[in-house]
């Protein structure tokens, strides 16, 4: 019977994992929600983790690349990771290593205003105010606007 339990609970961990990259706390959380034996999740964690299929950095990798594209900043996706569970001393390497974030600012810029940079103060402190919102940096925003 527990040997059945902990087949079930490896079989759900990878059919979970199949469909995208998960971080470990997610894939923990999902796997609470089915089955309550905390004990056997962890083990079957571990097993996941030595044979690479949960992977935190991996996964803090991609994410960051996906919502990068999607046109959010550094600041979102770090506190976006962090409630994921990815560790903050992790996601900031991560994060710095991505680069680019004055043209992931101009790009999202550039995608929610068509017409470019307002003229009014009021109008242009509303296009700052959407790209602090998305997780740009003050100097991001700036380059934006120089």
């Amino acid at each position: 019977m527990r040997d059945e339990l902990i087949s079930n609970i490896y079989n759900k961990a990878l059919d979970i994992i199949s469909r995208r990259e998960h971080s470990e706390k997610e894939v923990t959380s999902k796997l609470l929600k089915k089955f309550n034996e905390p004990d056997l999740i962890a083990a079957t964690l571990s097993r996941l983790k030595d044979n690479n299929l949960v992977n935190d950095e991996r996964y803090a990798e991609m994410y960051t690349q996906i919502r990068k594209r999607k046109g959010f900043g550094p600041k979102r996706i770090k506190y976006e990771l962090s409630s994921k569970g990815i560790d903050d001393s992790l996601s900031s390497v991560i994060i710095e290593d991505e680069g680019g974030w004055q043209e992931a600012a101009k790009n999202a810029f550039n995608k929610k205003f068509k017409k470019g940079i307002a003229l009014e103060y009021k109008d242009k402190a509303k296009q700052k105010i959407f790209l602090q919102n998305r997780g740009f940096t003050f100097q991001e925003i700036d380059s934006v606007f120089s």
